[in-house]
């Protein structure tokens, strides 16, 4: 990522501040003496003087080192007891004190894992950033970030393209034939509709220019995705921390 941002900036004649750079802090350097050099190296692998939004990955801290998936001799995760997810922010929070970090915020966190962090900081977080989409529409927690002026970002909009899913769904499909547009593009205009910023991983240059082509959906359409009774996680990270994309089931 660091080469192509420095092949595209010096190519294109594109200025820094045109872009938005956003990278996490790795869950193995939640303690506070950590995130510092953990942001410098970040920073020296984009070749950039600073970050426009930097994330805690997740909440949960492992056992600090240079292994990214510490594990015992059974397989099991080794997470660090000796940390809270405040001490982490508070080192995040200097970050931004010393100029290098524009904004701070955090991803894969629950609601209830959120409300302490927020009452607590002194630099309140300015993105959360979340799975959503119908299916885990996460509802209570989009309304808080909106009540704050919280950026909600939703990650997996389309759902990770996992078959059979989103993108097949009946509603959604019947909608898409209904309004002229791609499931794709109904997904990512309800997402933005409820008020959610996204984020997708096109694999063509073809699928990032449709992405784009999103127009307002009618009201009629936004309450059937409403009532879509379906509920799956896709990504169990939220609730260990480790990332995984593989669909749980029903």
């Amino acid at each position: 990522m660091g080469e192509a941002l420095r092949a595209g900036l010096a190519a294109n004649g594109i200025a820094r501040e045109n872009i938005f750079v956003t990278t996490k802090l790795w869950n193995s350097n939640h303690r506070p003496e950590r995130v510092e050099p953990a942001f410098e190296a970040s920073l020296g692998r984009l070749g950039l003087k600073y970050l426009d939004l930097y994330l805690i990955h997740t909440p949960y801290a492992f056992q600090p080192g240079d292994e990214q998936d510490p594990r015992d001799q059974n397989g099991n995760v080794l997470y660090d007891s000796g940390v809270t997810l405040l001490d982490t922010w508070r080192a995040m929070e200097r970050l931004v004190d010393h100029g290098r970090c524009r904004a701070i915020g955090l991803s894969d966190i629950s609601l209830t894992d959120l409300l302490p962090i927020y009452e607590s900081a002194r630099i309140k977080p300015a993105v959360i950033q979340v799975e959503a989409h119908p299916y885990l529409p996460e509802t209570e927690l989009l309304e808080f970030c909106k009540e704050k002026d919280i950026v909600f970002l939703a990650f997996a909009p389309l759902g990770h393209g996992m078959k059979p899913g989103l993108l097949e769904d009946p509603v959604i499909s019947a909608i898409a034939a209904r309004v002229g547009k791609t499931p794709a593009q109904v997904l990512l205009a309800w997402a933005v509709q409820r008020g959610t910023a996204v984020l997708t991983t096109p694999k063509s240059a073809a699928r990032a220019k449709e992405n784009f082509d999103i127009t307002a959906l009618p009201d009629d359409a936004l309450n059937e995705i409403n009532r879509i009774q379906t509920r799956e996680r896709l990504n169990e990270v939220v609730k260990t921390g480790v990332p995984g994309f593989i669909a749980q089931g029903r």
